[in-house]
């Protein structure tokens, strides 16, 4: 890991030294640093509450940060808006360290992000939201990969769905929204054809099995995008459910298959 990626991270923990703004999720030498913000950014004299997760890769500055951003405060289109803001500010500016200025950056331009976001939603309130749930499940197998991938994309955007789709040793869609959309989505994973028999023939998911149906609490982290994620080890499976605050799903429903 370069020097100026745990530099920055030292001031980085310093200045956002209050209760849970600054906290290290992982720090390896092959995946590198993935540390999460949290902080506050002001519309209309009103204070948006942020959460900012940063990987670091190993190769930093050279290759910018990933970042995803969630919000009790905003949708999940006006969160997926602001990533893509931040992402193409990163890879606008020159290789060197840019978190802290990136996060000014955002709390700079929030409102302006905000009113020319293309979904051109006002602010959700918590108290106006429906109840989010988190929604597990198993799939045995995908023998037409690519399509049935595809698929799964489509549903869960046209759903408003957050989450991530594992695949490898063992294939997983974990999904966040409304229960009514998890509802529905499940029900075209049932009675759509989305993958191919032995014989090559188009046929309907029968082998997947729902590990669990949960309300979503407050205070935990919440998924702004749907990603689909190549898992080579259990290790990293953990550690991609430890990220989104899951690991007593993990534990209680994902160890139980291995």
């Amino acid at each position: 890991m370069a020097k100026e990626a745990t530099d920055e991270m030292s001031v980085l923990s310093a200045i956002y030294c209050e209760q849970d703004e600054f906290k290290l999720l992982e720090e390896s030498a092959d995946r590198g640093i993935v540390y999460r913000i949290h902080t506050l950014a002001e519309r209309n004299n009103e204070k948006t509450p942020l959460s900012l997760i940063f990987h670091i890769s190993p190769d930093y500055p050279h290759t910018p940060p990933d970042i995803s951003i969630s919000s009790s405060h905003l949708s999940r289109k006006q969160c997926q808006h602001l990533r893509n803001s931040l992402l193409d500010r990163a890879r606008s500016l020159p290789p060197e360290p840019m978190v802290h200025g990136l996060i000014l950056w955002l709390q700079e331009n929030f409102s302006d992000l905000n009113k020319t976001s293309s979904c051109h939603l006002a602010e959700i309130r918590p108290e106006f939201k429906e109840e989010t749930w988190t929604a597990l499940l198993h799939i045995d197998h995908m023998r037409s990969k690519a399509k049935y991938i595809k698929l799964i994309e489509k549903w869960t955007s046209e759903l408003c769905l957050t989450g991530r789709l594992f695949t490898g040793k063992l294939i997983l869609i974990l999904l966040q929204g409304t229960k009514e959309n998890i509802k529905e989505y499940l029900h075209l994973q049932k009675t759509v054809k989305v993958d191919v028999d032995s014989s090559g023939k188009r046929c309907k998911e029968k082998m997947m099995s729902v590990l669990c149906e949960i309300p979503q609490s407050e205070e935990k982290i919440m998924m702004s995008t749907f990603e689909v994620k190549d898992i080579l080890s259990l290790d990293e499976l953990k550690r991609e459910f430890d990220l989104v605050g899951l690991t007593e799903v993990y534990h209680q429903f994902v160890c139980a298959l291995i």
